[in-house]
């Protein structure tokens, strides 16, 4: 994750989730008709209704006027998002809020605009992941267990209906790059099969791009490892292979092959590694890196966690109340 997260904030990523009030209004670009033409949508129905044809059909060829529908484009300036979510941490885990894991890199971002210190989370992996990206509760979206837990009733199948959109589906219908980077936790199981239905896989669900594993867990050295809908062994031939490196640097050219071919597309990257979750296997570089680190002991960790965050807080004029209430254990 660091290596990502130093990629993109060299680049212009913004961490956002909204679009200023004034980019509402329909912004049209190129002579309308034309196949360069593009459109903004006004975004309350999805999909939206489909362009009349604004041509003529007459007998003849030379008596018509042909007409191809805009393209959907976000808005301009519309931000690029890179959403990410880490399995098992807890709130003081990274340095960028209070933990002894430096995290350089997302510093730098956070430093340039907000940290939150609220975020909901159902204690189950599926059903946060579920919650996340459509934005509802847990079980109106069939995640009120595990995926492996899943009981055939409604709230807890498994399945993300149509009529509960996806984050992955709103910003592809409003022209958004849309992929998504790592675990899987939100596909019924007994749907992991390359013969589909795909309907309930990432590219089912919004998401154009889909490099990442199938389940709650999976072997970092031989992942079990799908680029879109079709499994991949990109460990084979390659000793000290780990999905973690190799997750960065596919979510690396993807963005790199985006800004060549659309620079100005904005995107939505889903970055979701699973290295922080059961099996745990970092590289030998990353064990000697932080061997002795964590020999105080828990309570002594906490004490040190806490008193990073309160200089966190001072340094940004806040107050501590609020992470009081986060370490109540």
């Amino acid at each position: 994750m660091t290596k990502i997260a130093s990629f993109l904030s060299s680049t212009s990523v913004l961490l956002c989730l909204s679009l200023p009030q004034d980019a509402v209004a329909q912004q049209i670009t190129g002579t309308p008709g034309s196949p360069a033409a593009t459109t903004t949508i006004e975004g309350s129905q999805l999909p939206s209704e489909p362009p009349k044809f604004g041509g003529v059909i007459n007998e003849t060829a030379k008596d018509s006027k042909p007409y191809w529908p805009p393209s959907v484009v976000p808005p301009k300036g519309a931000p690029n998002v890179l959403l990410i979510m880490t399995d098992d941490q807890g709130y003081g885990v990274s340095g960028t809020f209070g933990g002894v894991i430096p995290t350089p890199s997302m510093d730098r971002i956070a430093d340039t605009g907000l940290r939150y210190t609220q975020f909901h989370s159902t204690a189950l992996c599926s059903p946060t992941r579920a919650a996340l990206i459509t934005g509802r509760n847990h079980h109106s979206v069939g995640f009120g267990v595990i995926g492996e837990m899943s009981t055939g009733y409604p709230g807890y199948d498994s399945v993300i209906g149509p009529e509960s959109a996806t984050i992955g589906t709103i910003l592809r219908d409003n022209g958004y790059a849309t992929s998504w980077f790592g675990k899987n936790h939100n596909t019924p199981t007994y749907l992991y099969s390359a013969a589909g239905p795909f309907d309930q896989w990432p590219v089912g669900m919004g998401f154009e791009y889909f490099y990442g594993f199938m389940g709650g867990e999976t072997d970092q050295w031989t992942p079990y490892l799908f680029r879109n809908t079709t499994q991949v062994f990109p460990w084979v031939g390659k000793p000290g292979y780990n999905l973690i490196t190799d997750m960065a640097d596919d979510a690396i050219n993807y963005m790199n092959s985006l800004n060549a071919a659309a620079p100005d597309k904005p995107f939505f990257v889903y970055y979701v590694p699973g290295g922080t979750h059961s099996p745990h296997q970092p590289k030998k570089e990353w064990i000697d890196k932080f061997k002795g680190k964590f020999d105080m002991g828990w309570e002594k960790l906490r004490e040190q966690i806490f008193a990073n965050q309160k200089r966190i807080v001072r340094a940004r004029g806040g107050g501590i109340c609020r992470l009081r209430s986060l370490y109540r254990l």
